[in-house]
């Protein structure tokens, strides 16, 4: 029992470590495995491991076939919440480079890495072929938290994002494939009877998964499950599926869980937030007691059998050459400068499903003997462990070495999508500004996207924010929303991470009545609330620009502005084209030149002085 509660509580300490230093949660909980499995037994007294998940076979936390049962369910789940996130449209739109990383780059890597443990290792070509799958999957658990806080340019984020994403469950099937491919073969070599056992697994892996994903769509849609029951009924479906796929066709289950989480993550159902939300929460606690068990179940001669100048030459070989060849190879002809490439290249970390479908197969080999299964589970966590502190610790200084580093971050982020957020959103847009829109509101997001601008649906009290690494180069805050609550929780919550050169938001009608405690991150003017905005951009729904003389002039415009509710300043535009937000002290500008821009909303200032259009 002991034991049991150690693991759990060992589990979530490791990723509250990896939330406050913005680690990947794998390189803690591998870390903690080991120091309480195979390094435990360099100084415990009676030289045994603190966690012992099993031993001589019939004894530990799991005896018998205990820990093979537990690590293919909870794989089971951790891959089916992985196929929920890839969307077929999401493929479609996510470029070219993108697209070419996760099946060039994949097959790059796939027959790369087998040829170098193949040749470097002596290994079987079954079982080099099965390492190369395993270690195609990076993810966006071990990403994120590399590039949370290095501010790059948005197209070097999303590449590196949404390769994590979409690369997840391809990496994971083509590991399964290859994995079902080396056990139909297993003592009768690779004959028709052979090929006839992969089909079936194909067949039944990819008709179960097709046909149990329609039939729990269909419960939901008619609402046949209650609401409170949906989450534990989809996860019992999900095990249904692994086990009675596994049933008729040995080996199928985690193809079918795959499929499943691939087709309704596609499928329009009125509750897949909810249910993603709790199978990720699901998988952190199964992931936090998977990666601590796998690791402590590692022993001291699983690591003395790497414990060479091979594996160093193997990590070199995949990570300079291969990634390094796959980004190169995957990204020519595309915008992507050198010095791009070069840091797509550097930054490859393995992830948790390649760790824990390597445990998995490995264990299951080496029970049926093929040669050199013993190598799969130290060789692929070597490149987990070796790939994460790599890239934990050098991406940053890396970033600076090649030149992508943003010195100033200049996008900005709009918290509300409303139709003045999109008017201020487009214009943005249109003088060369990376600006995102967020809402809740999932009407307001598609207008927004309509227009060509970047908005997602989001719900600011929750972490998704703080976890897109395609905001890192967003230096400027606007909470432009109608909800005086969540303008002041905006700021309070992300004026650090996402403000540092401004954050702003309107002002409540109660201060625009009290002038002179203006707040200083008021925007536009201490005269607009939201109501006032909404109401000029029903109006006159367009955003203009005005020549200014000089200083003297800009003041003047300010205060026709104050005295005409259908006019608000929004930006000042230098000769450059920088463009300066107007806060609520708009007198706060003292270097007005000739030839710069007033930027407002509303109806043209010509009708009032037409002699000073530009």
């Amino acid at each position: 029992m002991l034991e049991l509660a150690g693991i759990i509580i060992l589990g979530i300490i490791a990723q509250w470590v990896a939330w406050r230093f913005k680690l990947p949660a794998i390189l803690p909980l591998i870390l903690i495995g080991l120091l309480v499995g195979p390094i435990a037994t360099l100084y415990t007294e009676n030289g045994q491991k603190l966690i012992e998940p099993i031993w001589d076979g019939q004894k530990g936390l799991f005896p018998g076939d205990g820990l093979y049962y537990f690590v293919s369910l909870a794989i089971s789940i951790i891959l089916f919440e992985g196929g929920l996130t890839l969307k077929r449209s999401e493929i479609r739109n996510v470029g070219p480079v993108i697209t070419k990383l996760i099946t060039l780059g994949s097959i790059v890597t796939f027959f790369g890495a087998a040829i170098a443990a193949h040749y470097i290792f002596g290994l079987n070509w079954q079982i080099s072929f099965l390492f190369s799958a395993l270690i195609i999957v990076t993810g966006p658990t071990v990403i994120t938290p590399i590039l949370r806080n290095i501010p790059l340019k948005k197209d070097v984020s999303a590449v590196l994002k949404w390769e994590g994403i979409l690369i997840d469950p391809i990496g994971a099937l083509a590991a399964v494939l290859v994995f079902e491919f080396i056990s139909v073969g297993e003592g009768q070599g690779y004959t028709q009877t052979a090929l006839i056992e992969f089909g079936k697994i194909l067949l039944f892996g990819f008709t179960f998964g097709f046909t149990f994903a329609h039939a729990l769509a269909f419960a939901i849609k008619k609402n046949f499950i209650p609401h409170y029951l949906l989450n534990v009924v989809s996860l019992s479906v999900v095990l249904l599926v692994f086990v009675e796929s596994d049933i008729f066709a040995h080996e199928s289950g985690l193809l079918a869980v795959v499929v499943m989480g691939m087709v309704m993550g596609n499928m329009d159902l009125p509750n897949i937030k909810e249910l993603l939300y709790f199978k990720e929460s699901l998988s952190v606690l199964l992931i936090s007691i998977l990666f601590i068990l796998l690791a402590a179940n590692i022993n001291i001669s699983d690591m003395e059998l790497i414990a060479n100048w091979k594996t160093l030459a193997l990590f070199a070989t995949v990570v300079f050459v291969i990634r390094p060849l796959g980004v190169f190879l995957s990204s020519s002809g595309s915008n992507l400068t050198l010095k791009e490439k070069l840091f797509i290249g550097w930054v490859g970390p393995r992830g948790i499903v390649a760790a824990g479908i390597a445990s998995l197969f490995g264990s299951k080999l080496i029970s049926k003997g093929e040669p050199g299964a013993e190598y799969i589970t130290p060789l692929v966590f070597m490149i987990v462990l070796g790939t994460v502190l790599l890239n934990a610790t050098t991406a940053r200084v890396f970033a600076k070495m090649v030149g992508v580093f943003l010195t100033k971050s200049e996008g900005i982020l709009i918290i509300g999508a409303s139709k003045v957020s999109r008017l201020i959103g487009s214009y943005l847009q249109k003088n060369n500004r990376h600006v995102v829109l967020v809402d809740n509101n999932r009407t307001n997001i598609e207008k927004a996207q309509k227009l060509g601008l970047e908005a997602f649906n989001a719900n600011i009290y929750s972490d998704s924010l703080s976890d897109n690494i395609e905001l890192n180069d967003v230096g400027y805050l606007m909470s432009l929303t109608g909800n005086a609550d969540i303008n002041n929780f905006a700021i309070a919550k992300f004026k650090d991470q996402f403000g540092e050169n401004g954050s702003f938001r309107l002002v409540t009608p109660d201060e625009m009545n009290d002038p002179e405690n203006n707040p200083k991150e008021g925007l536009f003017s201490h005269t607009d609330d939201f109501i006032k905005l909404m109401e000029a951009a029903r109006k006159n729904p367009a955003m203009h620009e005005i020549a200014l003389k000089d200083q003297e002039h800009y003041e003047g415009l300010i205060e026709i502005t104050k005295a005409d509710e259908d006019i608000i300043p929004i930006f000042v535009k230098t000769l450059d084209g920088d463009l300066k937000i107007i806060s609520s002290y708009s007198k706060e500008f003292t270097d007005i030149q000739e030839g710069y821009e007033l930027v407002y909303l509303g109806k043209p200032f010509e009708v009032l002085e037409p002699s000073t259009t530009p």
